[in-house]
This record gives C-alpha cells, sequence and structure tokens, in this order.
C-alpha cells in the first residue's frame, strides 16, 4: 500500500476535496490517502511550505506528497515533481518546496511535461494526480518529467544574518491552532550563529528574554504552580525546529493568544538578538 498524503488550500466546505480523493481511487484503489490540511490560507505559499515542512517526516520513506496551493499553470509558473530525503513532492514551482531544500539536496527534480497527454480540460489537480499515482505504484520522474536543476525561492520572506553576526531576521510564516506564531528562523541556524552567546527574540515593540526549552518550562515551588504561568509570553523551538512565540495555555476564549495578546501576524518581523558574550 503507498500513501498519498494532500494539502490544499480548498477547505472543507465545497467538494473540492472529496472529488480529488475520488480522482485518486478512480485511477489508483489501493492508495492509502491522509489529509495533512486543507485550511491552508489562500494561495499562502509560505504557509503551505511550513505545514508540509513539519509534516513530511512522520510518513515512511516513499510517501508522495500532493501539495495543491497556488498551483495554476502559467508561464511563470510551471508544475514539479521532486524526490527530496526520501519522499516525494508534487507542487507548483511557486517557493513551497524552498524551505524544505535549503536543508538537504534534492536527489532529483522534474518540471512535469505530461499536461498534453491528458484529455483535453484536464486541471491542475488531474494533472497531479496522475503524477502522484505513477510516483504511488513506484513509476520513475523522468516518464512524467523532464529534469531540473533549480527551483524558485521565496524572496519576499527570506532569513538573513546581520553582517556583524549579532541578530538574525526572520518572519512569522504560520499562525497555528493555538495562536501560536512559528517563524522561518530555525534551532539550527540560531544555534550556528549564536557560538555560545545567548539572545533574546524581539518583534514589534516587545521582546523575550527568557528563552524555554518546553511551553511548561517554568519555575515550579511552593509559591507558584504552572497554574500560575497561564497568559505569559515564551518562546521555544518548536518540533519542526522552528523558532516559535507561544503564550502558555492559550485560548482565545480565555487567556488569549500570542496573535491577539501580543498582536503578532503573518509576515511580521522577528529578530534573534545576541547578548555580548
Amino acid at each position: 500500500m503507498s500513501i498519498i498524503t494532500l494539502t490544499t488550500d480548498f477547505g472543507l466546505k465545497d467538494h473540492f476535496v472529496g472529488a480529488l480523493k475520488g480522482k485518486i481511487l478512480s485511477e489508483y484503489r489501493e492508495a492509502a490517502i491522509v489529509d495533512i490540511s486543507h485550511h491552508v490560507d489562500l494561495f499562502n505559499v509560505s504557509e503551505a511550505s511550513y505545514i508540509v515542512g513539519a509534516a513530511y517526516s512522520s510518513f515512511p520513506q516513499g510517501t508522495v506528497h500532493l501539495v495543491g496551493v497556488d498551483c495554476e499553470l502559467t508561464t511563470e509558473c510551471r508544475h514539479i515533481a521532486m524526490l527530496w530525503n526520501g519522499h516525494y513532492f508534487i507542487c507548483a514551482d511557486n517557493g513551497i518546496l524552498s524551505m524544505l531544500t535549503q536543508k538537504i539536496v534534492p536527489e532529483k527534480i522534474v518540471e512535469i511535461n505530461i499536461h498534453d497527454r491528458l484529455p483535453e480540460g484536464a486541471t491542475e489537480m488531474d494533472v497531479f494526480v496522475t503524477v502522484a499515482c505513477h510516483l504511488a505504484k513506484g513509476g520513475l520522474l523522468n516518464v512524467i518529467g523532464r529534469e531540473i536543476k533549480e527551483i524558485k525561492e521565496m524572496h519576499d520572506i527570506q532569513v538573513s544574518v546581520a553582517a556583524d553576526g549579532r541578530s538574525i531576521k526572520g518572519n512569522v510564516v504560520y499562525i497555528d491552532h493555538f495562536g501560536n506564531c512559528v517563524t522561518n528562523i530555525s534551532k539550527k541556524l540560531v544555534k550556528e550563529v549564536a557560538k555560545g552567546r545567548d539572545f533574546d527574540i524581539a518583534f514589534s515593540t516587545k521582546n523575550i528574554k527568557s528563552f524555554k526549552k518546553g511551553y511548561s518550562d517554568f519555575t515550579v515551588n511552593d509559591r507558584f504552580s504552572l497554574k500560575d504561568y497561564e497568559g505569559e509570553k515564551l518562546a521555544i523551538f518548536n518540533e519542526a525546529g522552528f523558532l516559535e512565540i507561544a503564550i502558555y495555555r492559550s485560548n482565545p476564549l480565555t487567556v488569549g493568544t500570542a496573535k491577539t495578546l501580543l498582536g503578532l501576524k503573518f509576515r511580521d518581523v522577528v529578530n534573534v538578538v545576541f547578548r555580548a558574550p
């Protein structure tokens, strides 16, 4: 049994997700289809990139990941399929995969070129389904595309290190169900630049000086219990390895969230500022 995952901005109100699964099963009845998310913000490439990057490693190698976000075929945006870290990814060449390829060089990338082999009126999802099923059945990338060496990067949201090495600048790229704000600043990069230095997290007019190992990393004693820290702001590296700004036990209906209490939103600048040794 082969696994095909789905990540889209289709939502669940309409028929699109159900129809997409039906197309896959019509072509490959034995496929195991897993939903990662269908609530990516509309056309939000960076959010899709983070979600796929955070989820893919939970699946066995050989899994095919179909990403249906901002996937219209145009003269400026081609369709691609990539073998990376033992997994296959199918999407538009719009920067979605650039967060992944910063870490590990892809084994192979192809520009999909089977569009003229499909019936007239075939949609982008028809193309992606055909490719996904082909790969899930053990087919080769060369059969569905010509090999390329480079893909587009997201130039509008990029992490940068100050020339003097005193800070790292990034952006909020995802806000989760709990209102936690995830940045594109990786733990790996912070460790490389820090060289043992402590650091603060600065954004807007606020800062966080106490970095936590986990959401509940607070001092508990006879005077203070974890209950006393509800609503406290904190910064951690999440399980995906990225800097996250959160509120302890956040709840939009009670204590609030990092989004509501700290005023953070998508694309906001966040800085890691290193202290003098």
